[in-house]
């Protein structure tokens, strides 16, 4: 059932947010009266699942059977369904290569505008509706794995920056040290302030290791639920566990292994309340744990207006789309082996939750509809960025692209797609295997 949800979920965002950047094109098209031929959520190929065409209209409307994507015929431009008929004819008042190349370029540049819109909206809505929470990196402690702790960070560090880059939430310390290239962390350990040095060869490694830094949460107990094995142990809010069976605990992680050898049966411990150290005996159950909860440090909420959102939206969705740079940035360079996190369809599905929850869909959408953006703005020929150039380099020499040039140019645009999306699902295809 989980999985299907999920597959849902992703087919939903998808077909959202194809209609949305096709939407971008067709609105600037019809804007300058370029005829379009064909608005299509998923392709057809030869066969769509329902078409029609209202009345006095240019434009067939339609759902393909194949949900790969999405396409707006427009006529008189060289796009990826190759059709070149029109360059048979002279140009036509209503075809999109007899237009200024300005408007050919906003025609082009719709689409992302469009997922950058969309976004911003997204982000306005879930800032008005839920607010902003977070885990703060001030004041937190690390809990390292194992590539952490090779490169130098300790359980307890707390890391003050990146070069000269403060992070702000914790959750993001593991890509912000990939996105800063960083040549040091600066962290405090045991009072003292240090720096660790970055081995900038680790960072394919930082790339693809999740759970670098994990929060090390302090055994401070919140509460003790009703149904709880130690809900008669005696124990209250803010008493912190600094022993278990005689072994110094100093986070919640480090006693998890304890806990299973005395799992179904007593353990004695040492708590610290009030500047006390109280030792009294605790119930373990058959899972291995104390059944209570435990209070989460340094987590902060900011609640916003409708008015108040709409600028902190704008600096949310422009700060997402500077990170996703930085992240293709770092594919782009082979040193970093971040090719192999590119992930496909099967990827982006995990990311959904296994059960429906409104502000999880709508974060993601607005997500994948920024990626959607940034990704159309490459300067290859098949996707948007590449007309883009084009269009650009038409606009400063004042020289248009010849058409066969565009043709050529839209076949090696294609197959570089292809290419990514076999790279794309073949990390998939090994990560699954693993």
């Amino acid at each position: 059932m989980d999985i299907l949800l999920r597959i849902l979920q992703l087919f939903l965002a998808l077909s959202i947010l194809i209609l949305i950047h096709e939407l971008g094109h067709f609105t600037f098209a019809k804007m300058f009266r370029i005829r379009v031929e064909k608005f299509y959520l998923f392709f057809d190929a030869g066969m769509a699942l329902f078409r029609f065409k209202p009345r006095n209209s240019d434009t067939e409307y339609g759902i393909g059977w194949l949900p790969l994507g999405g396409y707006c015929k427009i006529a008189g431009m060289v796009d990826e369904s190759m059709d070149t008929e029109h360059l048979k004819h002279d140009p036509q008042p209503w075809e999109f290569r007899s237009r200024p190349a300005w408007q050919r370029f906003l025609v082009m540049a719709g689409g992302v505008l469009f997922n950058f819109i969309f976004a911003i909206i997204l982000y306005i809505g879930i800032l008005a509706g839920w607010g902003e929470s977070y885990v703060s990196n001030e004041d937190n402690c690390i809990y390292v794995n194992e590539l952490a702790y090779e490169m130098g960070f300790r359980t307890g560090d707390r890391i003050l920056s990146f070069d000269d880059y403060v992070p702000e939430k914790f959750g993001m310390l593991q890509a912000d040290l990939a996105r800063q290239t960083a040549s040091k962390a600066t962290v405090i350990r045991d009072g003292d302030t240090l720096d660790i040095y970055i081995d900038q060869r680790m960072i394919s490694d930082v790339l693809n290791t999740p759970g670098m830094f994990g929060l090390a949460v302090p055994f401070v107990v919140d509460t003790i639920p009703p149904s709880s094995v130690n809900h008669d142990s005696g124990l209250i809010r803010g008493d912190r566990i600094v022993s278990i069976g005689g072994t110094p605990v100093r986070f919640v992680q480090d006693s998890r292994s304890i806990l299973q050898a005395y799992a179904a049966s007593d353990v004695p411990v040492e708590i610290v309340r009030d500047g006390d150290t109280l030792a009294m005996t605790m119930h373990v159950d058959s899972a291995g744990l104390f059944g209570i909860y435990t209070q989460l440090p340094g987590v902060k909420t900011k609640k916003y207006s409708v008015i108040s959102a709409i600028p902190a939206g704008f600096r949310l969705a422009f700060s997402t789309i500077g990170g996703y740079v930085q992240d293709l940035k770092l594919v782009i360079n082979p040193s970093t082996e971040a090719y192999k996190s590119v992930g496909s369809f099967i990827s982006i599905g995990q990311i959904f939750p296994g059960s429906w929850d409104w502000y999880r869909f709508i974060n993601i959408l607005a997500l994948l509809s920024i990626m959607l953006g940034v990704m159309n703005l490459l300067p290859i020929p098949a996707l948007d960025g590449g007309h883009i150039v084009f269009t650009l380099y038409e606009m400063i020499t004042h020289r248009k692209p010849s058409d066969r040039f565009l043709i050529g140019a839209q076949m090696v645009g294609m197959i570089l797609l292809f290419g990514l999306m076999i790279l794309a699902f073949g990390n998939d295809i090994v990560r699954l295997l693993r």
